[in-house]
């Protein structure tokens, strides 16, 4: 008899996988992300708005978050763009069928109202006032935002921030309100500091300054040199008497790659970095913060649901 054909061996494919598309808003919940019905105060993920602003509900909604993170566009591009009120509306009714009862946007990358480069700067307000009307149309509680890099002299960095804020919170009024990020001061990146920050915030005119507040990433002030692990209650004590704790709008939870004070941004799934799970522990027990939203900008890896899941179920189980 002949030989049995077999076959050809086949080489595996290099393609990628496409990306999940999100469920529809009726879809059950997959990931076991714990009990939101425990959450103190608003708990979620930066979520991908990818298919529409309206598709971050379904998102949200996969892993039982309470709260919610966006972008309202792009990035990292300049190109921007408005909410029709069709968006505005599908996005609303979509984020209605949710758990979610706070949601911010995070703004372009891009942007640097520090910047002593007339061109970069004027194009720098014109963006961030775009993104201010996104967010306004969209009806979010908050958007946050990096200060600016100063690359010439630090004070007049501080001074030329404080003044492209407030120029565009003049320009465009709203619900929204603006939260400034600690950050972890690579470079020439001001806000690294509770004093520089502060300083960013008392400049603001008064008729405004009820409209901004602060964002503090554990991942940013670790790195800035705040040993949020072996001097936990200092840190806290001294942002409530350098900053104030009625300041403080939003904590990103996020662990950190980076040593302590090591100046670089680089986050970690929570309690598998340098700070480790105790600090986060705390955090999430600690009465001075109860009602302060937490999100969670943590690595997602190819399964994003599934590790945004399992940072919110540890986050979660923190409390319990």
């Amino acid at each position: 008899m002949p030989a049995k054909k077999t076959a050809p061996a086949t080489k595996p494919s290099t393609r990628k996988p496409a990306s999940p598309k999100a469920p529809p808003i009726d879809a059950p919940i997959v990931v076991d992300a714990g009990d939101w019905t425990r959450d103190g105060a608003p708990l979620g993920a930066h979520v991908s708005i990818a298919g529409g602003t309206w598709e971050a509900a379904a998102r949200a909604r996969e892993i039982s978050a309470t709260g919610a993170q966006v972008f309202t566009k792009q990035a990292n591009r300049w190109a921007e763009r408005e909410i029709e009120a069709e968006e505005a509306q599908r996005f609303r009714a979509a984020m209605a069928e949710t758990q979610v009862r706070w949601i911010c946007a995070h703004d372009s990358y891009l942007i640097n109202l520090a910047s002593p480069d007339a061109e970069l700067r004027a194009r720098s307000i014109e963006s961030f006032r775009a993104e201010l009307r996104r967010c306004h149309a969209l009806g979010l509680d908050a958007v946050v935002s990096h200060p600016g890099n100063f690359m010439d002299d630090r004070a007049s960095g501080i001074a030329r921030n404080a003044d492209g804020i407030v120029q565009a919170l003049e320009a465009e009024g709203g619900p929204t309100k603006l939260l400034m990020e600690l950050t972890a001061g690579q470079g020439t990146v001001l806000g690294s500091t509770f004093e520089e920050m502060a300083d960013l915030l008392s400049r603001i005119p008064a008729p405004l300054r009820a409209r901004v507040g602060v964002c503090l990433d554990t991942a940013h002030v670790w790195a800035a040199g705040y040993d949020l692990v072996s001097d936990y209650d200092g840190v806290w004590q001294r942002f409530g008497d350098v900053i104030g704790f009625e300041q403080l709008g939003c904590l990103h939870l996020n662990d950190s790659k980076a040593k302590l004070g090591s100046h670089l941004d680089r986050h970690e799934l929570i309690g598998e970095g340098t700070i480790g799970g105790e600090a986060f522990q705390r955090i999430m027990t600690d009465t001075r913060l109860a009602h302060v939203p937490r999100i969670i900008e943590t690595p997602k890896g190819d399964t994003p649901a599934e590790l945004d899941g399992r940072m919110l179920r540890t986050l979660r189980g923190y409390t319990s």
